[in-house]
This record gives structure tokens, C-alpha cells and sequence, in this order.
């Protein structure tokens, strides 16, 4: 027999207060993830990074001389790199967490008689699962209603094809049942609804569901991005391997030369830390996770980090219209009657009497509950004098929309008889009505003239069944035309502006619809995409890929297209050699999805299939937040560039004192905290100020990058190499003066640091922009550089006036005159960079038109 609960389930769906108890009693629709690492693990990992076992041993390198101050602030400063490691683990769960519970299936369920949708982890025991096309089940759940449902079972079956699946009653259906096969009531979490609609019951959730016995598990998120992290490795082992050679052998040569190995160790130490860029992986982490972060609050969810990287380099962008161009709330304008014509609603968007009958069927031909908003409109303009037998009639079957059909009809048992009402595109239903030419080319005349002002236009129909013994398809009925029915649904304000920046970013933007070849038309005209051809999906069938290729290149409006045809478009553009974004929110756009190099799903109206072949998901369904993110992606990649060129020019006057002193037999500059100490300010720049870098003036007036173009490019490295050469220069200089002058050894070396200071903060402005502007390099709005430059001062003053700080440091007493002739050469090497900027471009710009 039937529990209350089920009984009550299947009526109304379960009480918001019972739901929240059973989820606590039950717990969460979840299936079990891996733990954390420890923290045992993590020190273990951080353990095994260079820069840390360079501090290390340059620790008990300090220790075996007896110098214990030296290190414990080595040995200190390993302890805080295990600390931010620590810190940065625990905030990198968070944020992934997160990201699993944005990108996570959501449910459509009945609670307490309304449909609601929730997170897929608040389903519970009894709740009433509202499936469609698309849709991947939260849970196992028996079927209480089934309208040509077939799902896809692959997950736990190993089988590719998709099972049928059939309502079952609510007794006696407590047999074992297994996935897998025809003819079942019953469906499973983790597989997808591939067609046709219905709902479930909920038998099992979490660990208990099926997918949860056998020990199936989320797939993880893509949080790396390929390339770059490939490059930016291969540079880092590079320098490693560099480094280590030329530490081992200063070592040797010092140790044999002037004696004493284990000063030669701290000097071969000290070379090492100089030579070692490990700032590139952290800063590639931390841009893309703030990257990550900072697109998400544009109502953007990047679900691959790579979407970030190659944003920047996106040449087409394909988009719906539906929801993304326009507001996804429709309303109903205008019908057509046959033989009395069209009209336009009046006050209150109410129609004339005799318009009831077509309204009416148009809203029978629709979900009893709808989701679409073209059905939504259509319920919401029934008007008053419904016929009561077809108010009082009970909807027996259901024909879903085909990709080979574009219609769908309800049938209604009125007890006097079964009527069968249909809608969808008028050449389908004109087909289904076998219209008369004269009659045919009448309706398109009205179709044509309704979507030239950019209204969604649907066909309606009506039918007899004579029995229950339901026809294979719509084609085994007698339908008659009852007429049109046009929707509006105004553009979204901020498309206008959103579609002329992409453009004038040189990307291409291209309109993909099911509508009528006049309805896209009209809607890219008011959005202003480039004016261009129209291709229609008949016309895209006759066109070999060679051809299609061809034709692309003066298309801008894509209309009547079945999403099978998105894959076509997409592989056709790329054959072109562009970089394709493209959006979509069904099943059958997922393999377009995929296809694309940046696929982007609809967070709203879109299915969990699409979700997941996408790389990034727009919680809002608006274009304007595809184009925010494009913007955030250059910027993104911009900056990362300006911290890679930096830390390029950092490491070069830094090294250069390093190894000086050595060929030269000067006394040893930097030692191994002297280093360190420098790391400390080139870090938090390169992870703070870097990235909250503005905007360049041009991002978004410039073309698209090219995708093969390196991260680290001869050009980039070859700037990054002559501003570190500059700033190594003119230390080298002073150094030479100040030896040659007899200085003290440690007023040198004092002189010598904070005048690298100063320099290392100058290369922070020249990199700041790529553009050539001292003021600009000054005005630029960025918080952290503020707090950056305070910090750096606090520092330094705290060096000058703390004694025992200058003799950790072996630094002597250094006058007015010398600190302001540090500050000096940092502002030299700032306007001799500065300048260069412009003379390089113009030397750039000028090979270019050779």
C-alpha cells in the first residue's frame, strides 16, 4: 500500500518544514569527497620547494658558524612560507567548495504544491522530482508521471544508448530493480534525461542512491590552465637548473680560492635564492584564483580555469537570443485568425473575444506547468469565457517537441471526447494541417509580417483522437490551423553597448536562433551586430563543410538553426582559424559546447548537461556579463604579463650583486638573508599589486591576442632583461665609486640594499602599464600599491633606526646624503625606462610596416 507521505508527495510535494528535518536527519544529497590534505601533507609538499630548502640549509649553514640570529630569521622565514602555504590550502577549499556547490545539479521540486528550485543537495527522502530534457537527476526516485521520458544511464551502466522509461503506481513497486533497460518506473541519480519530461519520487539520496553504492564519485573541477602552467614550469626548471650550476659552482671556486666552505655554501645559497624565479608559480595561482573570484562577481562561474586565459583571445563569439540578447519574459502581442486576421493586444494585454478559442488552445498545447516563458505568456493571456468542458478536461498524453517535428501537442480527455491541441513552428504545423497552397502561403505572409518587427511567432493547431490507442507520432492525426500567436520579448537594455564594445575589441559577434529568418533579423538590427547575411538551417543542410567555411565569412545571423547545427557552425569557424565562444542552455548543445574553445552555459534556464560541458556559466543569463568577463580576461592575462616582465627585471640587478663581488674579489654584497629579506617585498608585490592592476586604457579597442602567442615572449624577456640591466648598472657603478672611495664594507652594503629598494619600486611603476606616462605611472588607482609602498617604508625607517636590525644585517651607518642618492637612483631608473617605453614602440611600429 501507499504511505501518507507518498500519497501526499505525489499531490503536493513535500512540506518545506518536513524537508529541512529530514535533511538534517538524513543529511545532505551528497555523496562522500576526499579529504583534505593534512597538515602533516602540506608542510611535507612545501618542504619540497626550493626556495624553502635553500632557507633552510642556509639556516644550519648559520648555525654550524655559530651566528644564531642569521639563523633563526632564516629559519623564521621558512616557518611563515609554511604559514601562508597553510592559509592559502585552507582559503583554496573554500573557494573550490564553492565552486562544486555553484556548478553542482540543481532540482526542480514540488514543495508544498509549488514548484521550487533547490541546490541538489537539499533533495530529500519523499520530495517530487520535476524532470525534463536536459536535466541531471539529483536522486533515485520512482516515476509518477512520464511523458516520453528516456534517460541516460551510461554513468552506471557502461551502456551508451538511452533506456525508455514508464510511469509506475505508487503500490506494489518495491521489487529490486538494478539501472539499465527498457520499460523501468524507476530512475537513478547521476544519469541524464535525454528526452521527454515527467516526475519522480524520491527513494534514496546521497551514499544510499545507487551511483552512492557503487562508489562514484564528483568529478573533480579543472582548476590548472595547461599552457601557461607549462610554460611558466619550463621557465622555472630552466632558471633552477641554471641555478643550481652557477651555485654549485661558486661554491667550488670560493671555497677553493678563499677558503672557508661553508662561507662558500652561503654565498653559493645566496646565488641560488638570486637565480630561482619561484615567484611565477605563485603568481600564476594567485591571478587565476582572484581572476576566478573576480569573475564571478560579474554573475560569472568559471568552471575551467583555462576559460580565463583564452577569454583574452576569443575572435567570434556566437550567441542566442533567447534570454541572453533579450529579457526571457514574454509576452503576447499580436494573434492571427484565419479568416478574420491579425490584431494586437489592447489595454492590459487583453484581446478581442474571438481571439479566446486560439489563445486558449495555444495555452492547452503548453506545460499544465510551465518553466518556458513562451508558455508562461501564453497561460498568462487566457482570457475569461473558457469553454467549461475543456476547463474540466484531464491532459491522458503528451507529444514532445523533435528535432525532427518541431510541434508538441497535449491531449485533454473532456469526457466527451478527446481533443488534441498543438503549437509550435508554423512550417511544422502547416505541415501536420496538409495545407491548401493558397491557404500555406497566406499564414507565412502573416508570419512574415509579425517577425519583421521582431516577434516570436508559433502556430497553433487543433485535432480529434478517436481512441486511446495513441499514434507513433503527430502525423497520425487530422489536425485543422487555428492560427498564430506572436510574442515579444524586449532586448535587454545593455546589449546595445555590450554588442559595440565587442566589436570594437575585434570580436566578431553572431547571432544563432530557432526563430524566423525576419524575427532574428529584426532583433540583431536593434542590437547593432554588423549588418551582414542571413543563414537559415535549411540553407546551411545544402552546404558541404568546404562551403559552409566559405559562406561564414559574411554571415552575422544564423536563424531557423536546430542545435545540432551549432556543432556545424562551430567546427566551420574554427576550420577559419577562429578563436569561438559560444553560448547555449540544452542538451543538445553540448557538444557545440565542448567543441568551442570557451563554451558558456546559461546558469538560469540552462540544463545540467550544458553546465558541465561549458567552461564558464553565466548565473544570470545576461550577454552583457560575457563581455564583462572577455574585459576581466584580458585584463587577467595583461597583468599577469606585467608580474612576469617584473619579476624578469627583478632578478636581474639582484643576481648581478650576487655574483659580482665574486669575479671581481670584492667582499661578498648579499648573503642568504639579504635575499630572503628581498623576497619579502618582491612577493607581496608581485601577488598584490600586480593583480589588482586597472584596466589598460586600450583592452578592449585592441584585436585579439593571437592564442600561439607566448607568455613569455623574446620581446617581453628581452624589455624584462634591459630594466634589470639598467637598475643593475647603476648599482654596479656606485658600487665601483664607493670601493674605489675606500667605503666601509657594511655602509656599502647598506647603500647598495636600499638603493635596490628603490629601484625594485621604481620597476613596480615602469610595469605597472604598458603605456609611456610618469603621471599615469603615479595616478593609476591601486590600493594595494599604497599599502605596499607604506609597508616597504615602515621597514626601511625600522632598519635605520633599530641598531640591532643594522647589525643582523652587517649594514653600517648611512647619512641623509647617501639614502637620498638611493632614492635617486631608483627615480633615474624610473625616467630612464619610462622614456624608453615610447622609443621602443615607435622602433616596434616601425619595423611593423616594413
Amino acid at each position: 500500500m501507499a504511505t501518507g507521505h507518498e500519497l501526499h508527495a505525489q499531490l503536493s510535494g513535500m512540506n518545506a518544514r518536513e524537508a529541512s528535518i529530514r535533511l538534517a536527519d538524513e543529511g545532505p544529497n551528497e555523496l562522500p569527497q576526499a579529504a583534505g590534505r593534512s597538515f602533516v601533507r602540506i608542510v611535507f609538499d612545501v618542504a619540497r620547494e626550493p626556495m624553502l630548502l635553500l632557507l633552510l640549509a642556509g639556516g644550519i649553514a648559520y648555525l654550524l658558524l655559530g651566528s644564531l640570529p642569521e639563523a633563526l630569521i632564516l629559519l623564521a622565514f621558512a616557518s611563515f612560507s609554511i604559514g601562508v602555504s597553510i592559509v592559502q590550502e585552507a582559503r583554496s577549499e573554500k573557494v573550490l567548495a564553492a565552486l562544486r556547490d555553484l556548478s553542482a545539479p540543481r532540482a526542480l521540486v514540488v514543495r508544498d504544491g509549488a514548484r521550487v528550485s533547490i541546490a541538489g543537495r537539499e533533495v530529500v527522502r519523499d520530495d517530487l522530482l520535476v524532470l525534463a530534457a536536459g536535466d541531471r537527476i539529483a536522486a533515485d526516485g520512482r516515476l509518477v508521471e512520464a511523458s516520453d521520458l528516456q534517460t541516460d544511464e551510461s554513468l552506471l551502466t557502461g551502456e551508451s544508448l538511452p533506456v525508455g522509461k514508464v510511469a509506475g503506481t505508487l503500490v506494489g513497486m518495491d521489487y529490486p530493480h538494478r539501472p539499465g533497460g527498457d520499460g523501468q518506473p524507476f530512475v537513478y541519480s547521476g544519469s541524464l534525461v535525454t528526452r521527454g519530461s515527467g516526475m519522480a519520487l524520491v527513494l534514496a539520496t546521497g551514499p544510499r542512491s545507487e551511483i552512492g553504492k557503487i562508489g562514484q564519485s564528483l568529478a573533480t573541477l579543472d582548476t590548472e590552465v595547461p599552457r601557461l602552467r607549462q610554460e611558466t614550469m619550463r621557465i622555472v626548471t630552466w632558471c633552477a637548473v641554471g641555478g643550481a650550476a652557477v651555485a654549485i659552482l661558486v661554491i667550488v671556486m670560493f671555497g677553493l680560492l678563499r677558503g672557508g666552505w661553508i662561507e662558500a655554501v652561503l654565498a653559493g645559497i645566496a646565488i641560488g635564492m638570486s637565480l630561482l624565479p619561484e615567484e611565477f608559480p605563485v603568481v600564476l595561482t594567485v591571478f587565476l584564483a582572484m581572476g576566478a573570484w573576480r569573475i564571478g562577481k560579474v554573475g560569472v562561474l568559471t568552471r575551467r580555469a583555462s576559460a580565463i586565459e583564452t577569454l583574452g583571445s576569443a575572435t567570434v563569439l556566437c550567441t542566442d537570443k533567447t534570454g541572453t540578447l533579450t529579457e526571457n519574459c514574454m509576452t503576447l502581442t499580436r494573434v492571427w485568425l484565419p479568416e478574420e486576421g491579425a490584431f494586437a493586444a489592447g489595454p492590459g494585454g487583453l484581446f478581442p473575444s474571438s481571439c479566446a478559442r486560439l489563445i486558449d488552445t495555444a495555452a492547452l498545447a503548453s506545460d499544465p506547468m510551465p518553466s518556458d516563458p513562451m508558455e508562461i505568456a501564453l497561460q498568462a493571456a487566457r482570457v475569461a469565457g473558457v469553454n467549461p468542458a475543456v476547463a474540466s478536461s484531464e491532459l491522458v498524453h503528451a507529444y514532445a517537441l523533435r528535432p525532427d517535428l518541431l510541434a508538441m501537442s497535449n491531449i485533454w480527455d473532456s469526457g466527451a471526447g478527446l481533443n488534441i491541441a498543438g503549437k509550435g513552428a508554423p512550417a511544422a504545423i502547416a505541415d501536420l494541417c496538409h495545407l491548401a497552397p493558397d491557404a500555406r502561403d497566406s499564414m507565412m505572409e502573416a508570419v512574415e509580417a509579425m517577425a519583421e518587427t521582431g516577434i516570436r511567432v508559433l502556430a497553433v493547431s487543433t485535432a480529434i483522437a478517436k481512441d486511446r490507442h495513441w499514434a507513433d507520432t503527430q502525423h497520425g492525426y487530422n489536425y485543422a490551423l487555428s492560427g498564430l500567436v506572436g510574442l515579444s520579448d524586449p532586448l535587454r537594455l545593455s546589449v546595445p553597448a555590450a554588442i559595440a564594445e565587442c566589436q570594437a575589441a575585434g570580436i566578431r559577434v553572431a547571432m544563432i536562433t530557432g526563430d524566423h529568418a525576419s524575427t532574428a533579423r529584426s532583433i540583431a538590427t536593434q542590437a547593432g551586430i554588423a549588418s551582414g547575411d542571413v543563414l537559415t538551417g535549411p540553407d546551411l543542410e545544402t552546404l558541404d563543410d568546404a562551403s559552409l567555411v566559405e559562406r561564414l565569412k559574411t554571415v552575422t545571423v544564423f536563424a531557423r538553426i536546430i542545435p545540432e547545427q551549432k556543432l556545424r557552425i562551430v567546427n566551420a569557424f574554427k576550420a577559419d582559424g577562429e578563436i569561438v565562444a559560444m553560448t547555449g542552455d540544452g542538451v543538445n548543445d553540448a557538444p557545440s559546447l565542448k567543441a568551442a574553445h570557451i563554451g558558456i552555459a546559461m546558469g538560469k534556464r540552462g540544463t545540467d548537461v550544458a553546465r558541465e560541458a561549458s567552461a564558464i556559466v553565466l548565473l544570470e543569463d545576461d550577454f552583457g556579463s560575457i563581455i564583462a568577463s572577455i574585459r576581466l580576461g584580458r585584463r587577467i592575462y595583461d597583468n599577469i604579463r606585467k608580474a612576469m616582465a617584473f619579476i624578469f627585471a627583478v632578478h636581474v640587478p639582484i643576481a648581478g650583486l650576487a655574483l659580482m663581488p665574486l669575479f671581481f674579489g670584492m667582499p661578498i654584497l648579499f648573503g642568504p638573508i639579504h635575499i630572503a629579506l628581498l623576497e619579502m617585498v618582491i612577493d607581496p608585490v608581485c601577488a598584490l599589486v600586480f593583480e589588482a592592476e586597472s584596466d589598460e586604457d586600450s583592452i578592449m579597442q585592441r584585436p585579439p591576442r593571437s592564442p600561439a602567442e607566448p607568455l613569455f615572449s623574446r620581446r617581453m624577456i628581452a624589455w624584462s632583461v634591459f630594466q634589470g640591466g639598467v637598475a643593475f648598472g647603476l648599482l654596479a657603478i656606485v658600487f665601483f665609486v664607493e670601493t674605489a672611495n675606500n667605503a666601509a664594507e657594511p655602509e656599502v652594503r647598506a647603500l647598495i640594499f636600499f638603493a635596490l629598494i628603490a629601484e625594485i619600486m621604481a620597476l613596480v611603476l615602469v610595469n605597472r602599464s604598458f603605456g609611456a606616462s610618469l603621471k599615469k605611472a603615479f595616478q593609476r588607482p591601486n590600493t594595494a600599491l599604497r599599502y605596499v609602498i607604506v609597508s616597504i617604508c615602515a621597514i626601511t625607517g625600522l632598519i635605520l633606526v633599530w641598531p640591532a636590525a643594522q647589525t643582523l644585517l652587517q649594514f653600517g651607518t648611512i647619512s641623509w646624503s647617501d639614502m637620498a642618492l638611493a632614492v635617486g637612483m631608483g627615480v633615474t631608473v624610473l625616467l630612464i625606462l619610462e622614456s624608453s617605453k615610447a622609443f621602443i614602440k615607435r622602433s616596434h611600429d616601425r619595423l611593423a610596416r616594413i
